[in-house]
């Protein structure tokens, strides 16, 4: 069951990584760099939602597409974090909250599994807000001009990657709060 069309679409993911970057250092204008770099970026974030769906429709979920695929996000999103940091279109410290919080809970989810107590800090509806909230401001941050001559997609997507990092540090203080009574029993 390693080598599915889900497991694929993550690996994909992976892989994209280095293409969106150097959409970055190509010889064209940087209207279009945005625009294909923002591109892909939607592409390979619209695989995190097919592939667990097709993983479920298909009955080919596995330990192993249930690991990369979270590590998979982490990647796309903190090689966009940073590319948008290197053109001054992301403060430094919003991307440090964000991958910093990724971080801290991606070790705290490994802890708590080796506790046992791997679902006191299951995925919530607040890190899933977070996770949308950021799939929706990298494009905008990545587009950074127009969209259909309405919307300036670099006001909204500043707007937007303020809220994620808000609600960033919100779902990190809430799954600390629902690890520390695990983390208390077994300190002591």
């Amino acid at each position: 069951m390693f080598y599915t069309i889900p497991t694929l679409m993550t690996l994909a993911r992976i892989v994209a990584i280095p293409l969106i970057i150097g959409v970055y250092y190509l010889p064209m204008a940087q209207e279009n760099r945005n625009l294909v770099a923002t591109s892909m970026f939607v592409l390979f974030a619209f695989t995190d939602w097919l592939d667990g769906y097709l993983a479920r429709k298909l009955n080919q979920t596995s330990a192993f597409g249930a690991f990369l695929d979270p590590v998979a996000d982490k990647f796309l999103v903190c090689a966009a974090l940073l590319m948008l940091v290197e053109m001054h279109r992301v403060h430094v410290l919003v991307a440090l909250v964000i991958i910093g919080r990724e971080i801290a809970i991606s070790a705290l989810r490994e802890w708590m599994a080796q506790l046992g107590a791997g679902k006191s800090v299951a995925v919530h509806m607040v890190g899933k807000l977070k996770t949308t909230v950021q799939m929706v401001a990298i494009p905008f941050l990545l587009f950074d001009g127009m969209l259909f001559n309405l919307i300036d997609t670099r006001q909204w997507g500043e707007v937007l990657i303020l809220l994620a990092t808000l609600l960033t540090i919100w779902s990190m203080v809430y799954y600390i709060r629902k690890a520390l009574p695990e983390i208390r029993a077994r300190v002591k």
